[in-house]
């Protein structure tokens, strides 16, 4: 059964990684190598009740997940409908390259936090879209915003999909990570930044495109700034308050998400109830629904539940076994598998540790989970198909991925080092 198990999922993990060459959507790889796995399990084992229960029990677990990525999901939709991220974009206004770079960067370091890397990295590069013109200055400006747009989803328990798994799986608290993450997620981009700051000319100017370049801003009406700007409000102070949620009521993440997502769907619906149904369709939730990155959420279901029937086997134990008699040191094995999960999706890569290590053995806000956050969240900045913000980035400003190892790839690993030598001494200093 063993070998069974571990030849389905390799060859799974093997055709998800390869997404792009062979041409095969990652989501039906993982739907299918989750299904079989725990086929080959059931069929494997003397009584198949055991095994059903334990799949019931690892799909709650997944249900969390699932329901939390859904809500958030939507509520991004929902503001972006209303065109509400305008209302910080429309703000950026600079012709020195410099200070445009930082600006951008640093919005997307913390917007990200707010909302997710992938849609904070989307916003951004459709804001640099409307500010650069130059293509060359676009495409370093959007190699730096996956770098930014990860960096600042490792940090926040809602910003990055690994981080959230953690967060709702018991290993880290909202305070907590944020506490020890900040400072080394922030680093891991200020390094770069100050690299390719060093790189560019202080007389370059870059090419912004403006009304003279035959580009303006469509006129907006009160109404509509007035609906943008209670929906943009209402939506991320409702992404804030879902941390402030759990540590109240003790409720799971997904439900306060719920509440939230409730409480912006009749707030869209109030805003527009006096137009007509056809006026309305765009600002409903149900069309924000339709516009979901849906096969995402099922990739999620496939591959974590293909790392549960491997958890429940116990081959993850083994695993786990094995790395430290190999390696020895936990810092050095977490830092490998960030950078593994640059060529690998870092979400099989965080459930699969989540069942390596458990919280009797390392409990909630240990060393581990904290530096796994970290590094799994940023290390997937070290290539363009490491991370699903540079997956999107890579198709919106076509970048190759021959350039991007050429002109980035160096830039984030340095600060993915510097950020993980930060946390490292952080944490020595105050276990001290």
């Amino acid at each position: 059964m063993i070998i069974a198990l571990t030849v389905v999922f390799g060859i799974g993990y093997l055709l998800i990684a390869l997404e792009h060459p062979i041409g095969l959507n990652k989501t039906a790889t993982a739907l299918i190598t989750g299904i079989l796995c725990w086929t080959v399990y059931i069929l494997s084992a003397p009584h198949p009740e055991p095994v059903v229960e334990q799949l019931s029990h690892h799909l709650g677990q997944i249900a969390e997940i699932l329901f939390f990525l859904l809500g958030a999901m939507t509520i991004v939709e929902l503001i972006d409908a209303h065109d509400g991220f305008t209302i910080l974009t429309d703000r950026i206004a600079s012709r020195n390259t410099r200070v445009l770079l930082w600006i951008i960067c640093l919005l997307s370091f913390f917007l990200s936090a707010l909302l997710d890397n992938l849609t904070t990295a989307i916003v951004m590069v459709s804001v640099a879209r409307k500010l650069i013109r130059n293509a060359e200055q676009r495409r370093l400006m959007a190699g730096m915003i996956i770098i930014a747009a990860n960096a600042g989803g490792a940090w926040s328990p809602i910003g990055d999909v690994t981080t959230t798994m953690l967060w709702i799986g018991g290993q880290v608290t909202t305070v907590n990570i944020m506490r020890m993450l900040l400072i080394p997620s922030l680093v891991c981009v200020l390094a770069p930044l100050a690299v390719m700051t060093l790189l560019l000319r202080p007389e370059q100017q870059a090419e912004v495109a403006t009304a003279s370049h035959g580009i303006s801003r469509p006129y907006v009406t009160p109404v509509q700034r007035r609906d943008r700007g209670l929906m943009f409000a209402a939506g991320l102070s409702g992404m804030l308050f879902v941390p402030i949620f759990k540590t109240v009521t003790h409720l799971p993440p997904y439900t306060g998400m719920m509440l939230v997502l409730g409480a912006v769907w009749a707030l869209s619906e109030v805003i527009h109830s006096k137009k007509d149904e056809a006026d309305r369709q765009r600002f409903t939730a149900a069309y924000a629904l339709s516009k979901i990155d849906a096969p995402s959420i099922l990739f999620f279901l496939g591959i974590l539940l293909a790392v549960g029937a491997l958890e429940s086997t116990g081959l993850l134990r083994s695993l786990s076994e094995s790395l430290n008699d190999s390696i020895g040191n936990l810092d050095l094995i977490v830092l490998l598998i960030g950078v593994a999960s640059a060529v690998i999706d870092n979400v099989p890569i965080v459930a699969a540790a989540m069942g390596m290590y458990d919280l009797k053995t390392f409990p909630a806000d240990h060393k581990l989970w904290e530096f796994l956050a970290y590094c799994a969240g940023t290390g997937g900045s070290l290539l363009v198909i490491g991370s699903a913000a540079g997956v999107a980035v890579m198709g919106m400003e076509r970048l190759d991925f021959v350039w991007y190892l050429r002109k980035i790839s160096w830039l984030a690993l340095i600060g993915y080092v510097a950020g993980a030598m930060v946390f490292l001494a952080l944490h020595a200093i105050t276990a001290a």
